[in-house]
């Protein structure tokens, strides 16, 4: 053990010997699914040790960090979750938590949290029926792999594909998978644009739906569909009434993102959370989830905004936002993918952002 990791553990020690609860030391870098870790850690946690004191390394100290491993100063590590308190803040709400206190140690490389399961956590039931759209456009390799992938939650499920302008044989394995009766709960609905992109594939899948519940999935399989039930357990546990999903928070697969797309990513991101003063760490993961009532109540202002938004994220974020629904974003991995190439053209798309964001800036800062 070399000089530097000698004093760290010396610093932390004098913690530890005033705790009394479970520590987690360093654990939460590891961990694939954080949410469902806590989640399971309540559940089997005892009411005489309820705190959780949670040591984890400040972010902003990954570049010196990861040099250090390197130069052999501290020992190596593998890809490691790098959350800053915002994100573990949120993941602990999610999974029924509430932080008591945080501070830092050893001049601020260590973050030092502690928390405790909250009195009372929304309960989820299966009393709500989910509209899941799935926009396709050149997808035919992914289409047969979605359904089976997909869990059983809600109290019925209705799975609609919108296919648009493919030139492949996406229509063709969306008619072969619809065609078959899978289980009485759940619906297998298709229908083809008339129009083009996914802001119109998704406005004509909201058409059809018949779901209390309505989701978004991208048929490109980069986020998985078991992350899913954490969006309706939101909604229908009332944590949240806009579910945003976040790639950028987990590492990424790595070709799921470009570095240009990710420094954009988390450029926007930052610049969309000053100007609708709500936090929005990833504007543009395709997952997304609201209650169907929300959005027949706010339809006209997501109608108004899909006039100057190509993509359809925004129309949803910006009704939310004008009509103060509670926005809760799911932290979710994000994978390459394994058929077809994206259809973000990121140049084009990246100044239509800068367009987006001047609209929000006039329309929510002014």
């Amino acid at each position: 053990m070399n000089i530097f990791q000698k004093l760290y553990h010396k610093d932390l020690e004098k913690v530890y010997k005033r705790f009394d609860g479970i520590i987690l030391d360093n654990v939460i870098g590891d961990i694939p699914d954080l949410q469902a870790y806590f989640e399971d850690l309540r559940k089997n946690i005892s009411p005489k040790k309820d705190k959780i004191l949670i040591s984890y390394h400040n972010p902003s100290w990954e570049p010196i960090l990861t040099l250090a491993s390197k130069l052999g100063l501290r020992k190596k590590v593998g890809i490691q979750n790098w959350l800053d308190q915002t994100d573990l803040k949120n993941i602990l709400d999610l999974s029924g938590f509430e932080i008591v206190s945080s501070d830092k140690r050893f001049f601020g490389i260590t973050t030092i949290t502690i928390t405790k399961p909250k009195k009372q956590i929304p309960r989820t039931t299966n009393q709500y029926s989910v509209s899941i759209i799935i926009p396709a456009k050149n997808e035919e390799g992914n289409i047969g792999k979605i359904i089976p992938s997909i869990p059983k939650f809600g109290k019925w499920q209705e799975i609609i594909f919108v296919e648009g302008n493919s030139a492949d044989k996406t229509w063709g394995e969306i008619v072969k998978i619809t065609d078959h009766k899978i289980r009485p709960t759940l619906k297998l609905r298709r229908t083809r644009q008339t129009g083009r992109g996914k802001a119109d594939a998704v406005k004509l899948g909201f058409k059809k739906a018949t779901g209390d519940i309505l989701m978004i999935y991208d048929a490109d399989r980069t986020v998985a569909a078991s992350d899913l039930p954490k969006f309706y357990n939101a909604l229908a546990g009332g944590t949240g009434q806009f579910i945003n999903g976040s790639r950028l928070v987990y590492p990424m697969e790595k070709d799921a993102m470009q570095s240009l797309n990710k420094i954009g990513n988390n450029f926007f991101g930052t610049l969309f959370t000053w100007i609708l003063g709500t936090r929005f760490k990833d504007t543009l993961c395709g997952t997304k989830a609201l209650c169907r009532c929300d959005f027949i109540k706010y339809k006209r202002d997501y109608n108004r905004y899909l006039k100057t938004d190509p993509f359809g994220d925004f129309a949803l974020i910006f009704t939310a936002i004008k009509h103060n629904l509670k926005v809760v974003e799911i932290p979710v991995r994000y994978k390459e993918r394994v058929y077809g190439s994206t259809n973000i053209n990121r140049f084009k798309h990246g100044l239509l952002l800068f367009k987006m964001a001047a609209q929000a800036f006039l329309e929510f800062k002014i």
